[in-house]
């Protein structure tokens, strides 16, 4: 039997305040959680939408120190971006907070305290890396060394960047600390663990079978982490940043993220609604959905119940459906390489078309496997689907009315089938979409409110009123009256995804109130009501904007491949002897041209102290034939002569390449004579 909740909290995933947010957090988190807000909200029901930043942990301490600056200098920074970038999107939190607040501070300081007092920790002691020069633990971020699995020297405590791989700090090859450089030593410790064994029969019931209805992606990740066993997990860390464990004899012991960070949903909403904060946590009555990436089920699906169990106060989810990755281009989003299509630096390159990737991103919406976002398929779904189809309805609905009543919404006449057939077709829309929402499936709702603008083009095509207006005012009236009131509709059906167009769309038809009851109405515009004039909702995206976009991401491919990109290792040795045989000459560059039918060969005409020689060299890529005549160049003068395009080359230039790929000519320090030997 279902419950009956009389409101809703909805909780979305608090971003790390060490970078910006990109479009992968939006579709994945924000733009779902909104959507559902709005919907309720539309709805009339009772929502709290919660949010905010995540602003402890290692990563923020490591930034701080490398850019030497405190955490708080970095949060303050990225927390005030992030929030903008919130608000720029039309992301409707009721509260959008931080987890440096005193609230904040003090509400994850209390929770920790009840659980100890309750005995629901366990202590233990152990063994971790510590730094005797900086005289202080070091956690897993801390510590690099070599990656037994790939040799990559600068592999982390946690994980190697290169290979993918997880690891522990004692996996690692000649470990150094991060913080000194120094060789860390092993040391004892004592820690809190919350014992999630002792919680695992309950949330293999609460999961496994009282939430079948869970999105398969979140309920499978659940039953593997519970099929595996549930294992007791740290709830501090030995950091100075973070909110302080609350106990005598625990300084320079913080909470860890993890624990600290779900709890900032219950701090926000106490910032937000101190007097009855509690009816949103601690009522029955109160549905809570979570709104998160795949990154995160674990986390709001066994670890954050298993604390607000143990605390005995709260209530439990009802549902987390957690989106998975969105990809860019076909590689994986990745704060640390630049591979992201950053919010703020979208709306500087396509200012007022929040609703564009809004609109993108829930058309592709990674819901239940990865999905790809590419800067063509924003381009396409944008002038095929944005222009060409709701923009153009309404557009046209708007103009011939304009054009045949004067801008007033005329009075309708007497329906034919094919009008009620239309009638019971956008009737049908708001079922679907219900249906669809009420799943928190919203690729699929979204594609119904565009049904609605395809029926409003298809019913302007068939019933043609700019051919009846010759002939029949009172059929173009009726005609045209019935577009105005799909116009009116679309205004509610695509608000929870477009709310900008929402509003434009309900400036034009200068009716500002709209309630999701209302959807599949044909009385939403009376007769004589009057209209603004006509805009263009949407406009094209011509190719040399997205060719922009695309070449900036290439080049950050080639900044990415220079700085990950390493010498090639060492060849076998070779012997003193071996090495002498070869006979390395200083020549001068007197002629120099492109072989035909070649792209990449020059033939050069060298001055070699002995009367000439020709080379060939694969070098034209990196250079034109002109600028190296007069230059001092090596070579080897005793290599084979070798027939190239029909060219025989007597000798080999001797050229580096750079990690780019790029090749350029070794040339001696001093003005060296022709022919003058090089040891």
């Amino acid at each position: 039997m279902s419950k009956t909740f009389q409101r809703t909290l909805i909780t979305s995933a608090l971003p790390y305040a060490n970078g910006p947010v990109h479009i992968g957090h939006l579709a994945g988190v924000y733009i779902p959680a909104d959507i559902y807000a709005r919907y309720l909200r539309l709805k009339g029901e009772e929502v709290l939408f919660i949010g905010g930043s995540d602003e402890h942990g290692v990563p923020i301490a490591l930034k701080a120190r490398a850019e030497g600056v405190t955490p708080q200098e970095i949060v303050d920074r990225y927390h005030f971006l992030i929030k903008k970038s919130f608000e720029d999107f039309g992301i409707t939190f009721d509260i959008y907070s931080r987890t440096t607040s005193s609230i904040h501070r003090k509400t994850a300081s209390d929770f920790f305290q009840k659980l100890y007092d309750k005995g629901e920790f366990i202590e233990k002691t152990s063994e971790q890396y510590y730094d005797e020069e900086a005289k202080q633990f070091l956690a897993d971020r801390y510590i690099t060394g070599k990656c037994p699995y790939c040799g990559n020297e600068k592999a982390y405590g946690d994980q190697c960047e290169t290979c993918g791989t997880s690891l522990s700090p004692l996996d690692l090859i000649e470990p150094k600390s991060a913080i000194s450089g120094s060789v860390p030593v092993l040391k004892e410790t004592k820690h809190w663990y919350l014992p999630l064994d002792k919680h695992e029969a309950w949330l293999k019931k609460w999961i496994l079978e009282d939430h079948k209805e869970w999105k398969s992606n979140v309920y499978g990740q659940c039953k593997s982490w519970l099929d595996m066993g549930l294992q007791p997990r740290a709830v501090s860390r030995d950091l100075d940043w973070g909110v302080p464990v609350p106990l005598k004899g625990a300084e320079g012991k913080v909470l860890y993220v993890w624990f600290d960070a779900p709890i900032g949903y219950i701090s926000n909403t106490i910032e937000h609604s101190p007097a009855d904060w509690e009816k949103w946590w601690k009522d029955e009555t109160t549905r809570l959905i979570h709104f998160i990436g795949k990154d995160n089920i674990v986390f709001h699906c066994i670890v954050f119940p298993a604390m607000l169990k143990a605390d005995g106060s709260y209530i439990l989810p009802d549902n987390v459906p957690a989106n998975e990755f969105l990809n860019l281009e076909g590689d994986k989003i990745s704060t640390s390489r630049n591979w992201a299509v950053w919010l703020h630096e979208y709306l500087e390159e396509f200012p007022d078309k929040q609703d564009v990737l809004r609109y993108v991103l829930t058309a592709n919406a990674p819901e239940t496997k990865d999905n790809d976002f590419t800067w063509k398929d924003f381009q396409a779904r944008n002038n095929n689907e944005l222009v060409a189809v709701l923009g153009n309805f309404i557009n046209r609905s708007m103009v011939l009315t304009h054009k045949y009543f004067e801008g007033k919404v005329p009075a309708r006449g007497a329906l034919t089938d094919y009008d009620r057939e239309t009638f019971l077709e956008f009737e049908r829309v708001k079922v679907e979409m219900e249906n669809y929402l009420n799943q928190f499936r919203f690729r699929e709702a979204l594609k119904e409110a565009m049904n609605l603008a395809r029926i409003g083009n298809k019913y302007l095509a068939d019933t043609e009123p700019w051919k009846s207006a010759k002939t029949d005012t009172n059929r173009t009236a009726t005609i045209l009256n019935l577009s105005m009131q799909i116009t009116a509709n679309l205004a509610i059906a695509i608000e929870p995804f477009l709310p900008f167009s929402s509003q434009k769309i309900k400036h034009l038809i200068a009716k500002s109130d709209s309630k999701w009851s209302q959807l599949g109405s044909i009385d939403l515009l009376k007769e004589g009501h009057n209209l603004n004039e006509p805009e263009l909702l949407f406009e094209k995206i011509e190719d040399e904007l997205i060719e922009r976009q695309i070449q900036k991401l290439l080049d950050t491919k080639k900044v990415n491949a220079l700085k990950e990109k390493r010498a090639n290792p060492i060849k076998a040795p070779v012997s003193y002897d071996d090495f002498a045989k070869l006979d390395i000459r200083v020549g001068k560059v007197l002629e120099c041209m492109k072989v035909p039918k070649a792209d990449k060969l020059l033939q050069f005409k060298i001055d070699d102290g002995l009367g000439g020689r020709t080379i060939l060299s694969g070098i034209a890529a990196s250079y034109r034939p002109e600028e190296l005549i007069g230059k001092t160049v090596c070579f080897i003068a005793n290599l084979e002569p070798r027939k190239i395009k029909g060219i025989e080359s007597q000798g080999m230039l001797l050229s580096a390449e750079s990690f780019a790929g790029n090749l350029r000519l070794i040339h001696p320090d001093a003005n060296l004579e022709p022919g003058s030997e090089v040891s």
